[in-house]
């Protein structure tokens, strides 16, 4: 039984494969150049001493490469289920490529140089020129990720929790990417430090609220433990899609087991509860950051505004599950409109 099921195991895996040959081919590039340069950051990041603002000059390549290969994928994935307007999901999947590639790879000139990526304000030709060509790919991104989300509320490329997680899934993402708007500087602070090489920088703008630059952090995501991070919500936001996908993939998965959940529409009225509870998530912890608050540190109204939100879902989920359950075996599988 062991041997079969891992020859079964072993023939998905190699038809997934064989499927992603038909993803998005740009995208898939892009994700095996982010993959690659993870990779280097991390070795950077054992075997690089040099630290700016008390973190790896890699961690921020790092973290970025990560990012761009579970967005990247998804997005190849997504736009290979097009049934219309291909050529313009293709063009719009090849403005991403192209703009993901150049700001990380600004990311990782600047990380080589042991200097600031974001925020830089310092006037030496090659900075400013790399500061716009940074400037407008995250327009780009934001705009690619838009139309795709636009393109793809007017399709339907699957069954109804599958439609409904990449619908209200794109949707945080691109809210989320919006706040990389305040991100880059709209929020008018300024800073003097230095680079990793001891030379001053001035930074022009913060993902921090109520914090200076270079605090105390949380291990790994240098998140601030002692203010608002606006890249909480920017990460929460642009991986909403990863999470909604998962969670269509674990009901799928149970419904092998449990009968009420065989119910596509079940599953839809599932996904939407797991996506209210999620995007409640989302405007709590940007709530947080705008407040000041740091993410470990949630005060009464930080908690009231959570807890609201989870009452919610929980009381929503066993009204979906309890329905589900009175519902007859035989008329468990009627599809769902979306």
């Amino acid at each position: 039984m062991r041997y079969g099921e891992c020859a079964e195991s072993i023939d998905h895996m190699r038809t997934v494969l064989e499927e992603a040959k038909s993803w998005h081919r740009p995208l898939m590039l892009m994700v095996l150049v982010m993959a690659g340069l993870s990779l280097a950051a991390g070795i950077g990041l054992l075997v690089d001493s040099r630290e700016i603002l008390n973190e790896s000059v890699w961690l921020k390549p790092f973290k970025f490469g990560i990012s761009f290969v579970l967005y990247g994928a998804t997005l190849a994935w997504l736009l290979s289920k097009l049934r219309k307007a291909k050529r313009l999901g293709w063009w719009t999947g090849t403005v991403f490529a192209i703009t993901g590639l150049v700001d990380v790879g600004f990311i990782v000139v600047q990380a080589a140089r042991g200097t600031f990526s974001h925020f830089n304000a310092n006037t030496d030709t090659f900075n400013q020129v790399g500061q716009q060509v940074f400037m407008s790919g995250v327009l780009g991104l934001f705009g690619a990720s838009l139309v795709i989300a636009i393109m793809l509320q007017f399709q339907r490329i699957g069954d109804a929790p599958l439609v409904r997680a990449i619908r209200v899934g794109l949707g945080l993402a691109v809210a989320g990417m919006a706040i990389a708007f305040y991100l880059v500087g709209s929020n008018g602070s300024r800073e003097e430090v230095v680079d990793a090489n001891g030379h001053p920088v001035t930074l022009a703008g913060s993902h921090g609220i109520g914090v200076e630059s270079g605090g105390p952090g949380m291990p790994l995501t240098h998140w601030s433990t002692v203010g608002g991070d606006l890249r909480i919500p920017h990460f929460v936001g642009l991986h909403a899609i990863q999470f909604l996908l998962i969670t269509v993939l674990v009901l799928q998965v149970l419904a092998a087991r449990v009968v009420w959940l065989r119910s596509e529409r079940v599953r839809a009225r599932l996904v939407g509860v797991v996506a209210f509870g999620y995007a409640g998530l989302m405007v709590t912890v940007t709530v947080q950051a705008f407040r000041g608050q740091a993410l470990i540190h949630p005060d009464g109204q930080t908690l009231g505004l959570l807890a609201g939100f989870a009452a919610i879902t929980v009381a929503a989920l066993a009204g979906v599950v309890g329905a589900a359950r009175r519902v007859p075996v035989g008329t468990q599988a009627e599809p769902t409109r979306v």
